[in-house]
């Protein structure tokens, strides 16, 4: 089985059209078919399906793709490892992050990094910890600020907790919401504006409504950290958001803390146990690991 191979194999999964993998991958659309055809002897399977010209994955194929990503993803890694300068002036760095994250932590410390490295390319992926957990396993970020704990199921990551983040109810400053603070009981009644499925908060909040013995009411749902931001000025409803971010939401909002024992989530930086981040990965998190500090 040849890198090469693999190369073409993915090209082909992702466009489901090998004259357009060909040209993705610059080869001549015969070279990438008689590879593709070799790739399949040797392995003894099928890895597409060609009925009628529509281009599929077998079942084997299915089972290769992920397995043939990690691959090309750690070759892509040890080729930028090798080729970043002793000091750090080029390279990049994929970082994934809850948007949460990417509204109050990350800014300074970014900042902070990029003062020393200006050299070096962030690429900041955001998401739910859930999806960041897969694509750390699948090498497609170096780095993730996750939040603990780890998913079921979850794949070897090395995590350090960065810090731990206290969770409060923001609503519109010309609303009616309480000054003093609220249990999550007290949420039973009141309107919420919630996150999107895969939203670490979203889930923190349903579980812990449910734990005071009642299911939340949403007047609006599916929303990214802006827009939930958005809709709350605009008095929608309440949401529960870290302390973090509603230290940075700006007029037009009344904060409220939740009373004891309240809600916490803990933030880990997290990355695959079995590959050492690449260089300028681990100079990141060195940052990273500071703020806690800062």
């Amino acid at each position: 089985m040849q890198f090469q191979q693999l190369l073409y194999f993915v090209a082909v999964a992702e466009t489901r059209h090998f004259t357009r993998a060909a040209e993705r991958v610059h080869v001549s659309q015969p070279s990438l078919s008689q590879q593709i055809r070799a790739l399949e002897s040797e392995l003894g399977a099928e890895l597409f399906s060609r009925a009628r010209g529509n281009i599929g994955l077998t079942e084997a194929g299915a089972a290769l793709l992920p397995l043939a990503r990690r691959i090309l993803a750690d070759a892509d890694t040890a080729r930028l490892e090798v080729q970043e300068l002793a000091q750090l002036r080029r390279g990049r760095v994929r970082l994934g992050a809850t948007p949460s994250l990417c509204t109050g932590l990350l800014p300074e410390v970014l900042r902070v990094f990029h003062d020393r490295h200006p050299g070096i390319r962030l690429l900041i992926e955001e998401g739910g910890s859930h999806d960041l957990v897969r694509q750390l396993a699948r090498g497609a970020l170096d780095l993730a600020l996750i939040v603990l704990p780890l998913p079921p199921g979850s794949p070897a990551l090395t995590t350090v907790e960065l810090l731990q983040e206290d969770l409060v109810v923001v609503s519109a400053a010309a609303g009616k919401a309480p000054r003093r603070p609220v249990r999550i009981a007290d949420l039973r009644d009141q309107p919420l504006v919630m996150f999107r499925h895969g939203y670490d908060l979203r889930e923190l909040t349903v579980a812990a409504c449910r734990a005071a013995g009642f299911e939340p009411g949403f007047t609006v749902e599916g929303g990214e950290m802006d827009a939930v931001l958005g809709f709350v000025r605009a008095g929608l409803g309440m949401a529960v958001v870290p302390s973090m971010v509603a230290d940075r939401a700006g007029p037009g909002f009344r904060v409220t803390p939740l009373a004891g024992p309240g809600l916490r989530r803990t933030i880990a930086l997290a990355h695959r146990s079995d590959v050492a981040p690449p260089r300028a990965a681990r100079e990141l998190q060195r940052v990273l690991l500071e703020s806690r500090s800062l």
